[in-house]
C-alpha cells in the first residue's frame, strides 16, 4: 500500500475547473426541496415531525426536509447498532478498512457534489468545501492505514515459557455527534474511526447539516457497510440525543461542538445508568477562543494576512479560528492599520458565486454575533464591519474587527463563532504570552517572531493543543496536524493522528503458556 499522502485541493482560480463546480452546484440545486428519510439497521423511517434544512445564503430555499425522531426511535436504532455490532466486531480489520479505501474513492468520484451540496447547505465558498472534502477523505485513507497498523504484532516485552500478545478490540456501540461547520469532514472522521474499530454506531448529524450527514451514510451504503454498522438518525437533541447518550448499553460517545452541549454530553455520559456494566468513554472536541501573538520583531505584512485569513475563513465559524490578536505595543498602530486595509478587501455574498466570504449558518447564530458585536462596541473601537449585509437574502455579518480591548473583555473571552475579531495591545512578549493563555480554552494560538529565542518560550509557554509558529492558526492536515485541545477545548482527541483510533479500541493481554 502507498504511503498516506494529502488531498491536493482543486484550483478554482482556474476557470476550467471552478466552471465544473457551477455546474454541480446547478445540479444540485435541481434537487433541493426533496425529503430524506432516517436510516435504521438499513430501513427506512419518516417521522411525523421534520427538520428543514434552509440555504443559510438566501433562506427562501429549502435544501432538503429531513426527519426529527424521538426517544422512541433512538431505542430503535440502539438496537440495530447493538445487533449488528456483534458480527461486525468480527471482521477482520483489513476487511474493515477496506470499506473505508472504498468509500474515499467514491467521495474522489463524487468530490464536486459533495461540495455542491455544502456550498448549499452551511454556505461554504468553493476552496473551503472542497477542503473540507479532502479532508473526510484524508480521514478515511488516514485511519484505514491506521487499522492495519493496529492490527499487526505489538511490541511486547517477552515472557520465559509464553508467547504473549497484545490485540485491540472494538468498544461496543457509539453515539456520533458532529457539528456543523466542517459538516462532511469531521462527520466522516468520527463515523470512519469508530467503524473501521470495529463499534457500530447511531450517527446524529447537526440539524443546520443533515444534508452532509445523509451523503456520507449513502457513500456508505453504496460501499457495502451492512446494514446497522451505521444507523443515520436526524433527530431531537434535547429528547433522542439525550437518550442514547444516557442508555446503558451506549459504549462511547464522541462529539464536536460547543463547550456547554459538550459539557452537558460529558455529564450525562458520566451518570452510571440501570444495567449499565462499564464506564462510557467520551470523546470531546468542543472549541476554542484562540489567539495569534504578534511580537514586535515579526513580519507585520505576514501576521497581518495569517491573522485575517485565521479570522475569516468560512465567516469566522471555526473552532481554530483566530478570534484574539495580541500584538506588542511597538508595532500595535502599525498592525491596526494594516489590519484595516487588509479587511477592506474581504469581497461578501452568495457562495455559490465562490466569493471570499459568504453567510453565517444560521438566523440563531447571527442573532448570537451580532449581540456579541454590541458588546465588543462597548469593549473597544470599531474599525471594520459591524452590522448585518443589507440587500441579501441571507444570514450575512460583516467582517467585524474591534481594537483596543482590554485581555479581560467579553470578545476577549467567550467564543463567538462569526466573523468577530478582538485585537489587544500587550505591553512586551511576556506580556502577550501572559494574555494568550488567559482564557478557559487551549485549542489553537500562533505566534509570529523573528526571534528564535521567543519561538523557543512558545513552545514551551503557549498551552494549546495546536501551536502554529509563524503562521495562521488554521488549516490543520489530516496526518500532519493531529488536532485537538487542552482545558475547555475538550479531551485532547488528536483528530487525524496516530493516538486517535485508540478512543475506539480497548487492549486485551493474551498470555500462553509455552511447554
Amino acid at each position: 500500500m502507498k504511503a498516506f499522502k494529502n488531498e491536493v485541493y482543486l484550483d478554482f482560480t482556474k476557470p476550467s475547473i471552478a466552471a465544473k463546480q457551477k455546474s454541480a452546484i446547478d445540479d444540485v440545486r435541481k434537487k433541493f426541496g426533496k425529503e430524506y428519510p432516517n436510516i435504521i439497521g438499513g430501513k427506512r423511517l419518516v417521522t411525523r415531525n421534520k427538520t428543514v434544512s434552509l440555504n443559510p445564503a438566501d433562506t427562501k430555499e429549502i435544501v432538503g426536509t429531513f426527519q426529527k425522531s424521538g426517544a422512541e426511535d433512538a431505542e430503535k436504532a440502539m438496537k440495530a447498532a447493538l445487533k449488528a455490532f456483534e458480527s461486525w466486531k468480527l471482521v477482520p480489520m483489513k476487511k474493515r478498512a477496506d470499506f473505508l479505501f472504498a468509500a474515499a474513492n467514491v467521495m474522489r468520484r463524487r468530490r464536486l457534489e459533495i461540495n455542491a451540496w455544502m456550498i448549499s447547505e452551511v454556505g461554504k465558498n468553493y476552496l473551503e468545501a472542497d477542503a473540507d472534502t479532502c479532508e473526510a477523505i484524508d480521514f478515511l485513507e488516514f485511519y484505514g492505514r491506521d487499522a492495519l497498523r493496529l492490527a499487526g504484532p505489538q511490541p511486547i516485552v517477552p515472557q520465559p515459557g509464553e508467547k504473549n500478545e497484545l490485540v485491540y478490540v472494538p468498544l461496543g456501540v457509539g453515539i456520533v455527534i458532529p457539528p456543523w461547520n466542517f459538516p462532511f469532514a469531521i462527520l466522516a472522521g468520527m463515523s470512519a474511526a469508530a467503524i473501521v474499530s470495529g463499534n457500530a454506531i447511531v450517527l446524529k448529524p447537526s440539524s443546520d447539516s443533515p444534508m452532509m450527514g445523509w451523503l456520507f451514510a449513502d457513500i456508505m451504503k453504496e460501499v457495502g457497510l451492512p446494514a446497522g454498522v451505521l444507523n443515520y438518525f436526524v433527530a431531537s437533541g434535547s429528547e433522542a440525543g439525550d437518550y442514547l447518550v444516557g442508555h446503558p448499553k451506549t459504549r462511547f460517545v464522541t462529539f464536536t461542538g460547543s463547550m456547554l452541549v459538550g459539557l452537558h454530553v460529558n455529564e450525562l455520559a458520566a451518570k452510571t445508568a440501570p444495567g449499565q456494566i462499564w464506564i462510557k468513554r467520551v470523546v470531546a472536541e468542543m472549541g476554542g477562543k484562540d489567539a495569534i501573538v504578534v511580537d514586535s520583531d515579526a513580519d507585520v505584512d505576514a501576521a497581518v494576512v495569517g491573522a485575517v485569513a485565521a479570522a475569516f475563513s468560512y465567516q469566522g465559524q471555526k473552532c481554530s479560528a483566530c478570534s484574539r490578536v495580541i500584538v506588542d505595543a511597538k508595532i500595535y498602530d502599525e498592525f491596526v492599520a494594516k489590519i484595516k486595509v487588509e479587511v477592506a478587501k474581504i469581497t461578501i455574498g452568495n457562495p455559490k458565486d465562490d466569493v471570499r466570504m459568504g453567510p453565517v449558518v444560521s438566523q440563531r447564530a447571527e442573532k448570537s454575533i451580532l449581540e456579541y458585536i454590541e458588546i465588543g462596541k462597548k469593549e473597544g473601537k470599531l474599525i471594520c464591519g459591524g452590522k448585518k449585509v443589507k440587500g441579501l437574502n441571507g444570514y450575512y455579518i460583516e467582517p467585524t474587527v474591534i481594537v483596543n480591548v482590554k485581555p479581560n473583555a467579553r470578545i476577549m473571552q467567550e467564543e463567538i463563532f462569526g466573523p468577530v475579531l478582538a485585537v489587544c495591545k500587550a505591553k512586551n512578549f511576556d506580556d502577550a504570552m501572559t494574555i494568550a493563555n488567559n482564557t478557559i480554552y487551549g485549542l489553537t494560538g500562533a505566534v509570529y517572531t523573528n526571534d528564535k529565542k521567543k519561538l523557543a518560550r512558545a513552545r514551551e509557554e503557549f498551552h494549546c493543543g495546536n501551536l502554529y509558529l509563524n503562521r495562521k492558526c488554521t488549516g490543520a492536515m489530516v496526518g500532519g496536524h493531529p488536532f485537538g485541545g487542552f482545558n475547555m477545548s475538550g479531551t485532547d482527541s488528536k483528530a487525524g493522528g496516530h493516538d486517535y483510533l485508540m478512543l475506539f479500541l480497548q487492549a486485551k493481554s493474551i498470555a500462553t503458556k509455552v511447554k
